[in-house]
């Protein structure tokens, strides 16, 4: 039987040992399995021959048939072109090349009838066709191909003469070979029910469609089983932790806990906040180990949950541990939590890596003893030498900015892991949630504590900024703060972005009513540590910063976020960015910065900002503008999101259509014993050999 994945690409026609290296490093391509697996991401319709004259500038890619009647070469170096005049008998329009132009002069030839694919566009009042696909419309090719597949490939493929084109010839010889059926890789009872396309079918017609409908079912069966096992190692995971490890029982809620309800709540829990507390409660009553995902908008009271959680171990004879991924972020949740605690007898600790010495090892002895309770910190609390004499829980702040390995230590400190929150101030979209944290439970914050304006956004462009400074002013005056994000540190010849230095330059000549500071990722950390305390004491009333400061400041007196080339931030970072505001009674404002020339795609996302402060909403957008490889925290996760046909974007009903499917199998077969099951549990072996998994870590 032939099987595509012992194929060595090399041996396809026209690929051999050069062009197989390139493969493999540009796309990871190194058997006919692979290629097999890379598919096109559009299609253009081939079928209609359009002929020059009914040409109008502003179509989509359109094909013609006729013949090269001259070439012209113009230019010299880098501005050097080839343009090829063309015609069909009923007009000229011209082909050109920036590019491969040698290669084109001999490849290609006059008189020689052609089909040709492109986009048309209108310079210097002729109809040109930039960098178009041409075939030699042979006999048997005499018009359309039908719907012709287009496949990404790389600048350095280009370079060498990999364009789509040539992948698409390779795939024509891969499908060829396909005489016989590939075995399959889902049982023929789901096949039937689900009126899956058999899989050699499918993947035939995700290639080379026959009509659009057999593209449409190709597609789904594809998808269908992407997500399916991308879903079924997730739940089978999570049933595996649920079976192997017994939770710590705190079997109740004690004098600490109800001391610090009744006494030193700030102000009365949110429904959303009690809400969340009942579900974590009823994990860690339980017997079983939580591992749950708390989401919650900035500002929403994350930390004062986090808090009371840490407090219910402590009241059960447990430790508690929260984790924050910056110094700075750390040292303002021990000051919140010794706030919060006041004249409670709970003593909290802090470890960083500023913590050395003496001090340092007083806190290592009091976690060892036990006389250290509770204890707030960055990556050095997962160092071999921190151990602890009964951890119990741990909370994970800002979770994706830590590696897993590095929470996957955060186990080894225990014979028992301890119960897990993670919080995440970034929302984060149902369908990349079921994916990235499918084996969590999920809580979510979903309304502000009372009192909190929503922050009004507005978007400002560049050549108004007499009215924005004007706006600053009356808001320094009231004896406010403000801050301003540039998103580079110095001045970049490629793209001209307003830079932080002649920002805070520009700032300091037209406020000179205030004190600015500036803060930025390259400082070194005591440096950054002084400037954000000048802005967080009121010694200094506006601050120039990178986005270092998108997490970690809480500045209730700031209530001004400007933010220069807003186009260049993704909608997360910007609704982040935001949050840092409003966190007063005063009423807040974030200004959305730009030039006036922006693309239609970033004004609709700018639009989506102003529009609303629902975080869920903006990540939602978001996933369907830029693709989970851009959320801020996915490249984190541990789920590698090389996924190949489907998008979470777009596949969200299918996506959990096919989780409820893996939740039964994995419910009726837990241990993956049942004979319909085992080409399953074969298969989803064989997609995990090559990849770690982190399923089992937070």
């Amino acid at each position: 039987m032939f099987d595509p994945t012992t194929r060595d690409i090399k041996y396809l026609p026209g690929v051999g040992p050069g062009r197989a290296t390139l493969l493999g490093k540009e796309l990871g391509i190194y058997s006919l399995h692979d290629l097999l697996y890379y598919f096109p991401y559009k299609f253009v319709d081939r079928s209609r021959v359009y002929r020059i004259h009914e040409i109008e500038v502003g179509m989509p890619v359109i094909q013609l048939r006729g013949e090269i009647i001259g070439f012209e070469a113009t230019g010299q170096g880098r501005k050097r072109r080839l343009v090829a005049h063309f015609s069909d008998g009923t007009g000229v329009v011209d082909l050109v090349w920036f590019q491969s132009i040698k290669y084109v002069t001999g490849r290609y030839q006059l008189h020689k009838t052609y089909l040709v694919l492109g986009k048309p566009t209108l310079y210097g009042g002729r109809i040109n066709l930039a960098h178009p696909d041409l075939d030699e419309a042979t006999d048997a090719k005499p018009s359309g191909v039908g719907l012709q597949p287009h496949y990404h490939t790389t600048e350095k493929m280009k370079r060498n003469f990999l364009s789509s084109h040539a992948v698409e010839k390779m795939m024509q010889h891969v499908v060829q070979l396909l005489t016989e059926p590939l075995p399959e890789t889902l049982p023929a009872g789901m096949i039937a029910r689900h009126h899956l396309m058999p899989l050699t079918q499918a993947l035939c017609n995700a290639h080379f469609p026959s009509d659009h409908e057999a593209l449409r079912k190709a597609q789904y069966r594809l998808k269908f089983e992407e997500l399916f096992y991308l879903q079924l190692n997730i739940l089978r995971y999570a049933k595996e932790r649920q079976r192997k490890y017994r939770g710590y029982l705190f079997a109740h809620v004690g004098i600490r806990f109800n001391t610090f309800y009744h006494s030193n709540l700030p102000f009365p829990l949110t429904g959303a906040q009690k809400r969340v507390l009942k579900e974590i409660r009823r994990d860690v009553g339980s017997g079983r180990q939580m591992n749950r995902l708390l989401q919650g908008d900035v500002g929403s009271g994350k930390t004062l949950v986090a808090l009371m959680s840490m407090l219910m171990a402590l009241d059960n004879g447990y430790q508690a541990c929260l984790m924050a991924p910056t110094e700075i972020l750390a040292a303002q949740h021990y000051e919140t939590i010794g706030t919060l605690l006041h004249d409670m007898d709970v003593p909290v600790a802090l470890l960083t890596g500023s913590v050395r010495g003496k001090r340092r090892e007083a806190i290592l002895k009091g976690l060892l003893t036990g006389e250290i309770p509770l204890l707030v910190g960055t990556h050095a609390v997962i160092e071999e030498t921190v151990q602890f004499a009964s951890l119990g829980m741990v909370v994970i702040d800002e979770q994706h900015r830590f590696g897993v390995a590095q929470r996957a230590r955060l186990w080894s400190k225990n014979t028992q892991p301890p119960h897990v929150l993670v919080m995440t101030a970034t929302p984060i979209p149902r369908t990349l949630a079921m994916t990235l944290y499918g084996d969590l439970d999920v809580s979510v914050i979903d309304e502000l504590p009372p009192g909190r304006r929503p922050v009004v956004t507005l978007h400002q462009y560049d050549a108004h900024r007499t009215s924005l400074y004007r706006m600053l002013h009356r808001q320094l005056a009231e004896g406010r703060q403000i801050y301003v994000v540039y998103p580079l540190i110095k001045e970049s010849e490629k793209i001209d972005l307003k830079n932080l230095e002649e920002g805070y330059a520009r700032m300091a000549e037209e406020f000179t009513e205030c004190r600015i500071c500036m803060v930025h990722g390259r400082m070194k950390a005591a440096q950054k540590e002084e400037q954000m305390q000048l802005f967080v004491s009121g010694q200094a009333q506006m601050m120039v910063a990178t986005t270092v400061i998108e997490v970690g400041v809480n500045v209730p007196n700031a209530t001004v976020m400007v933010i220069e080339n807003a186009e260049r931030f993704g909608l997360s970072q910007l609704h982040q960015l935001r949050g840092r505001v409003g966190r007063g009674a005063e009423q807040s404002y974030c200004i959305l910065v730009t030039n006036f020339k922006l693309a239609e795609e970033t004004r609709k996302r700018l639009d989506i900002l102003v529009q609303t402060n629902d975080g869920f909403e903006i990540a939602e957008a978001d996933l369907r503008l830029r693709g989970p490889g851009d959320l801020e925290g996915t490249q984190q996760s541990g789920v590698a999101f090389d996924l190949r046909i489907a998008n979470l974007a777009h596949d969200g009903q299918l996506l959990q259509y096919v989780r409820d499917i893996a939740r039964e199998v994995v419910e009726s077969d837990p241990t993956g014993e049942l004979p319909e099951h085992q080409l399953l549990w074969r298969q989803l072996k064989v997609l995990r050999k090559n990849h770690a998994n982190w399923g089992a870590i937070s």
